[in-house]
């Protein structure tokens, strides 16, 4: 995404102007995932906010009840369920969540038209993965108080939209074709891995119907409200058993699972067996949730969440240069090869041993 523009620029200073933060010292902290980016505003007199820019991509989410068609011919953002850069989809999203009680940050202004908002900062060096990195011994209760958060939401009712003053964002289910285009990324990308190239013939008529009998039981799992994208790169830690949540405009009627494989497998740091265990273990204390039934929900989901990441860094190295996704990748299919291992799961397995054998190798 090319933020710079003499146009931008004005539409921004404009926006700055109107709300009264016209002056201010722009700090640009880094773009995300290719569609954002945050500027720290810094007033004379100290007081500081965040600039969310994210200019439009799509001019209207995708219609809850759009057919496969609709949405394939819509593209990637449809099919998935995913907001893309939209600013309502984060503003009416934050809005809701705290007015559950959630730590997300407070809207000052924001114009959805322009994709541009004025947001609370919460300061820096907050992220929860950085935190724990300086304090090892902050693992075990951050991760506790995750999960904790996550028992929390997931037991108030999935809203069928969310709104705010005149706007509204729908929220969508997280269905068989969402789930079908994230997995097959793995088919697309990661016999690539080992020199191959992606599926075909036989063998994608096969991880079809793998596929398809795995999502037949991730659909039967009950549902819940999931932000879809928490982990401890998206958590700020606020000290006094407070956590900021970032990044949840993409929350979709999902599963318990899958949020709490984002936060117990991370792609990009390794979890301690101990902090699993205890995000695990309050999470069912706090829910009511039996272990047996969770372990087969969160192996299920885990693997299809697993399948899909493993793909995408195979294509950000392969297609598109991104060496740098190599260091997280042994990590990735160890996750994927544990999810793996549950006896639900051995069609999977046995059909990944002999297509991608080297993601038992790395387990």
């Amino acid at each position: 995404m090319n933020f710079s523009s003499s146009s931008r620029d004005a539409l921004i200073a404009d926006f700055l102007a109107r709300h009264q933060w016209d002056g201010a010292d722009l700090k640009p902290l880094g773009q995300d995932a290719s569609t954002r980016r945050y500027i720290r505003m810094v007033r004379t007199d100290g007081s500081t906010a965040m600039l969310m820019d994210a200019p439009r991509i799509e001019a209207d989410p995708c219609p809850p009840d759009a057919d496969d068609a609709t949405r394939n011919a819509m593209g990637w953002n449809a099919q998935t369920r995913l907001a893309a850069s939209r600013v309502d989809a984060f503003v009416l999203i934050a809005h809701h969540l705290r007015s559950l009680g959630f730590e997300a940050p407070e809207i000052l202004a924001h114009d959805t038209e322009a994709g541009l908002a004025i947001l609370q900062d919460f300061g820096d060096g907050k992220e929860l993965a950085r935190q724990i990195e300086q304090d090892p011994a902050l693992e075990v209760p951050a991760y506790t108080l995750a999960a904790g958060m996550l028992a929390r939401l997931h037991q108030h009712p999935i809203p069928d939209s969310v709104t705010h003053e005149a706007e509204q964002w729908p929220i969508l289910d997280f269905d068989r074709l969402a789930l079908s285009s994230n997995a097959d990324l793995y088919a697309d990308w990661l016999p690539v891995e080992a020199g191959g190239a992606a599926l075909t013939g036989l063998a994608r008529a096969r991880w079809e119907s793998e596929r398809d009998a795995l999502i037949e039981q991730a659909m039967a799992f009950p549902r819940v409200f999931t932000l879809r994208d928490y982990h401890a790169e998206n958590l700020l830690w606020l000290g006094d058993g407070r956590i900021a949540l970032l990044d949840f405009q993409d929350a979709v009627k999902g599963w318990d699972a899958w949020d709490m494989a984002m936060l117990t497998q991370d792609a990009r740091r390794d979890v301690s067996h101990a902090a699993s265990e205890a995000a695990i273990r309050h999470y069912l204390d706090q829910t009511g949730k039996t272990r047996e039934a969770f372990n087969e929900r969160l192996a299920v989901i885990g693997a299809l969440n697993a399948l899909r990441i493993a793909g995408v860094f195979s294509r950000l190295q392969h297609r598109d240069g991104k060496a740098r996704y190599g260091t997280f990748q042994p990590r990735q299919l160890k996750l994927l090869a544990r999810n793996l291992s549950h006896p639900a799961l051995e069609p999977m397995a046995a059909f990944v041993r002999e297509t991608t054998p080297f993601v038992f190798k790395e387990s």
